[in-house]
């Protein structure tokens, strides 16, 4: 027994040597690739404005307080400049789409789902309002975390953080919730507890709710309302942050063209008109609320299927409304370029916040650095007036937004001379804000490269200071000295506050510019270091190919072995669909590429069959299958298509009873014919043993299944005690069998089974026990197209088995190994990656069905809820294709070759096991060699990188699942030659 156990661990160490080459691979190449930002541990202070060359009293209009030529640097908790805001309201609807808000006049056609916000289209469109609704636009990834620390701490939120969107650590470089709390000022916070894991000791009160169970639409919203109108009655906060998430989790459940998303809108337009009749019964004279911001907004958009993670339009636009509840007195000026239509354009970017507004002329305004939006949102006591942009939390003030804050200045004047006065002080604290704001850029470009390990370029550093002491210059020598002198001279010399102004304007564009090509460092080195180990681990892989292919192969009586059109072929496959990964267009079609290599060798074999007359109808079978794969992989692509119609492939909406019933119904069936070929097996088969026992345990988990899907769709009227047990029982009890069946087909693999004769006959029982095991909870989590997709499977496994046996290309019968099994090898290959993409996944994180982590399950534990999501996404494409991918080796020889020894099957195995494993390496190191070339593509962090990150993670779950099936398939004799 310690032999044998000794040898089977000499046939399954190559697999062993080939998970860790890809894993040190890989880590390099990840950490060369994906660094994280250099934080700057620094923080800043009030005082620091004092080092800058700007006006850093607190003026009040007259002579002596513009003064600027001294001052001790205490700022008395008022921060850089003067405050021009007692409170601020701040709400965040998580995943609000632009055309949530927008009016539906806006766009070519109205949609169901347009125009259930009026009281903010309402509140924008009155005469003389103040209230602004802006578009807002965030860089890819769209994930809430990566929002939130961008709004927070006005840095670059790195693609690596996408991981912590499940378990964010708190932040701990400088950011605008601490400076808050450091000026004195109280942040409530209630709704997302995403808040809480980034800023646990921060909030003077805080009413956080679990976010991640995207099936609850209601927890936190509930929790939003029961807390957010008593807190706006009460005075002991400045800063109030409601976080609401029903939104996007009826996106993620239902898409937004569904019933549950349109009464979630309606239901959010009644509470912001409470919210808002509440703040204006106060916005009086002596009222509480008589200087306060209102803030609406979004942290992302969502694709009409409800996801969101990705780059595409859909995704990145969301919007935005501030209004004062002070009215304005005045209009800016007109030369800023600024439209007073209702409707402006933002940039939200990386730190969520407002940024960006086009004027008449369709330039973009950009917004303010990591320490400036801390010194800004102090002078604005609203993070909403601190706008920063793209990556080095480098932007500019936006003149619109800094007015709503700014128009109630200099109200001590009256008549026409009184509105000049106020707008006289409005540009000059704005030009000074603008000068604080460059001054503040300049610095952190100037820490940043001399703490980060790579930074900046002398060049690019050069070219910053360059354009600095341009604008500095003319502060120095023309504008200071005119803001010092009052408003008379102000009044006689706007051009020259202008000038100033787009000299500042043009130093934040040349800074905005140069970080957003450089921002992102890689360590080419780890780089380069890993794609070399992935290329060493590829010619190990062909190594150990060539050699169980020369220890195992087999010749029939003619002896000749040569190179088929199989192997050519199988190998032209694999190489094209590599080199297609160089490409952003081929990696946005990546479905459809594999279909079509997948049909292309379907008509192929058809070519074959016809010739030989015999597989016809297997033939025509898998080019059928091809033909369905297509169209549900078409599905599956509109879903992330900005012009999808939110419609069913049956073409009635989503959510209409008929669709719900027809899809129950086909899901049902094709349950039941899963149900059925399984009985069939146990029936012919009369020797299972305990295996049989796993078979029988998945049909009844089938029949389960069936019972959840039917209380889940409400057709029904049942017991709230059986409508419970059939959504949290029944999945859990799924998950439950599911375990206790592998445990035992372990056990039973190494105590209980008795050695048989038949090896081949054994290796079948097996591999069905153990792929029916995994079954029932990969259809669960997969849904009602769970059922249809492995059928599908079956379908497309026996077709490329079956045809397999055509022999493509060999001569008088010779054959070995490598001309047999490569061609079936690839295509089982490329039908797992398409069953990847048919069942609605692509490689970006909107492409994960979150939903699918609770069912069974309303609470978030990190490490169930992610394995879940795992199965789900990998279960059609990895799991089963790896556990039953030794159909190839027991379906596909001639009987004389079955019958040889145990060994030889075994050998076989790994070979085929080996050869899979290569193409997954091999399509993965051309994705790492396209990432490492196109590191500073456009598409990195929205395409490249999402794209990295799904190959990578698949994989290293291949080589795992690879090694744990060969553990359990392999169990060679102890006659087996010394040589392996």
């Amino acid at each position: 027994m310690k032999n044998r156990s000794s040898l089977k661990w000499r046939l399954i160490s190559p697999f062993v040597v080939i998970l860790l080459l890809h894993c040190l691979a890989i880590v390099l190449f990840t950490r060369g690739f994906l660094l994280t930002r250099t934080e700057l541990p620094h923080s800043s202070a009030c005082s620091d404005v004092i080092d800058s060359p700007c006006l850093h009293h607190h003026y009040d209009g007259d002579d002596e307080n513009r003064s600027s030529s001294s001052g001790s640097g205490n700022c008395n908790g008022s921060g850089w400049t003067r405050a021009t805001v007692d409170r601020v309201v701040i709400i965040v609807l998580d995943a609000l789409r632009f055309d949530f808000v927008a009016p539906s006049t806006f766009f070519e056609e109205k949609k169901p789902w347009m125009d259930r916000l009026p009281i903010l289209q309402k509140l924008a469109s009155e005469p003389g309002s103040s209230a602004r609704i802006f578009k807002a636009i965030a860089d890819p990834p769209t994930t809430s975390l990566q929002r939130l620390k961008g709004l927070t701490t006005g840095g670059l939120p790195t693609f690596i953080d996408v991981g912590n969107s499940f378990g964010a650590p708190a932040i701990v470089e400088d950011n605008l919730i601490q400076q808050l709390v450091q000026s004195g000022k109280r942040v409530v916070m209630m709704g997302d507890d995403t808040w809480m894991q980034l800023f646990p000791h921060h909030f003077e009160r805080s009413f956080p709710f679990p976010s991640f169970n995207v099936r609850d639409l209601d927890t936190v919203d509930n929790g939003c309302v029961e807390h957010l109108l008593p807190t706006l009655m009460d005075e002991n906060w400045d800063v109030l942050i409601a976080h609401f998430l029903g939104v996007d989790h009826a996106g993620h459940i239902f898409g937004v063209n569904t019933t549950p998303m349109i009464q979630k809108l309606e239901q959010y337009n009644k509470i912001l008109e409470t919210v808002i009749g509440a703040l204006k019964d106060q916005s009086k004279p002596g009222g509480l609320h008589e200087n306060t911001l209102l803030v609406v907004m979004g942290d992302h958009g969502q694709t009409l299927n409800g996801d969101h993670g990705g780059g595409s339009p859909e995704e990145v636009e969301t919007s935005m409304l501030a209004m004062s509840l002070k009215k304005p007195t005045f209009s800016i000026p007109s030369d800023l370029g600024i439209s007073n239509c209702g409707l402006n354009v933002l940039w939200l970017s990386l730190i969520q916040c407002v940024a960006v507004a086009f004027h008449s002329t369709g330039r973009k305004y950009a917004l303010a650095p990591s320490s400036s939006l801390i010194s800004l949102l102090q002078y604005r006591q609203c993070l909403e007036f601190l706008s920063l942009l793209e990556g080095a939390a480098i932007g500019r003030v936006n003149p619109l937004l800094f007015s709503l804050g700014a128009a109630t200045w200099f109200l001590d004047g009256n008549g026409t001379d009184g509105l000049d006065h106020q707008l006289d002080g409005w540009m000059q604290h704005y030009v000074n804000s603008l000068c604080i704001n460059a001054w503040q850029v300049k610095r952190y470009v100037d820490v940043y490269s001399g703490s980060s390990v790579i930074g900046f370029s002398s060049e690019d550093l050069l070219h910053v200071e360059d354009m600095y002491s341009d604008a500095h210059d003319h502060w120095s020598h023309a504008t200071r000295d005119l803001l010092s002198s009052g408003p008379e001279a102000y009044i006689s010399s706007l051009p020259v506050v202008m000038r100033q102004v787009d000299a500042y304007l043009k130093f934040l564009d040349g800074v905005v510019e140069l970080a957003r090509s450089k921002w992102t460092e890689f360590d080419l080195k780890l780089m380069g270091v890993g794609l070399c180990i992935l290329l060493v681990s590829l010619l190990v892989q062909l190594a150990a190919v060539r050699r169980f292919d020369k220890h195992f192969s087999f010749s029939l009586p003619d002896g000749r072995a040569m190179v088929s059109v199989g192997l050519v072929f199988a190998l032209s496959l694999v190489l094209i669909r590599a080199c297609s990964f160089l490409s952003n267009s081929y990696i946005l079609e990546e479905g459809k590429v594999a279909i079509f290599f997948l049909g292309t060798a379907g008509i192929l074999d058809l070519r074959y069959s016809i010739r030989k007359k015999k597989f016809i109808l297997e033939a025509i079978s898998s080019i059928l299958l091809v033909c369905v794969v297509r169209f549900s992989t078409e599905y599956g692509i509109s879903k992330q298509s900005s012009s999808s119609s939110g419609i069913s492939p049956l073409g009635s909406s989503v959510d209409h009873p008929d669709a719900i019933s027809l899809t129950l119904v086909g899901s049902i069936l094709s349950m039941l014919v899963l149900a059925y070929l399984l009985l069939k097996f146990v029936a012919i088969r009369t020797d299972l043993g305990g295996q049989k026992s796993v078979i029988n345990g998945t049909v009844l988990c089938y029949m389960l299944i069936i019972a959840h899907w039917v209380v889940e769709s409400n057709l029904l009227t049942v017991p709230p005690v059986l409508h419970n047990i059939g959504r949290t029982w029944i999945p859990r009890i799924i998950y439950a069998v599911g375990i206790l069946q592998l445990l035992f087909l372990a056990l039973y693999e190494y105590s209980l089974r008795k050695n048989t004769c038949d090896h081949q006959r054994d290796l079948i029982h097996k591999i069905v026990a153990m792929t029916s095991a995994w079954s029932s909870p990969i259809i669960l989590l997969a849904g009602k197209q769970g059922s249809l997709v492995a059928l599908a499977t079956i379908v497309g496994a026996w077709c490329i088995v079956r045809l397999g046996n055509l022999g493509l290309g060999l001569k008088d019968g010779s054959s070995n190994y490598m001309t047999v099994f490569p061609l079936p090898v690839t295509k089982w290959s490329l039908l797992a990656v398409t069953l990847f993409f048919c069942t609605g996944h692509w490689c970006a994180f909107d492409g994960l069905r979150y939903g699918a982590a609770f069912i069974g399950f309303d609470e978030f534990i990190l490490i169930r809820q992610a394995i879940l999501l795992t199965i789900e996404t990998f279960g059609f494409s990895l799991i089963l294709p790896i556990f039953g991918l030794p159909f190839v080796v027991a379906y596909l020889l001639p009987n004389e070759e079955t019958k040889k020894t145990k060994n030889s099957l075994f050998g076989r195995l790994a070979l085929v096991y080996l050869m899979y494993g290569f193409i997954a390496a091999a399509t993965t190191t051309f994705t790492v060699l396209c990432v490492a070339i196109q590191r500073r593509h456009l598409m990195v962090w929205g395409l490249f990188a999402p794209k990295f990150v799904f190959d990578v993670v698949g994989l290293i779950l291949t080589d795992l699942l690879i090694f744990l099936a060969a553990l359990y398939y392999i169990d060679p004799d102890e006659n087996i030659e010394r040589d392996i």
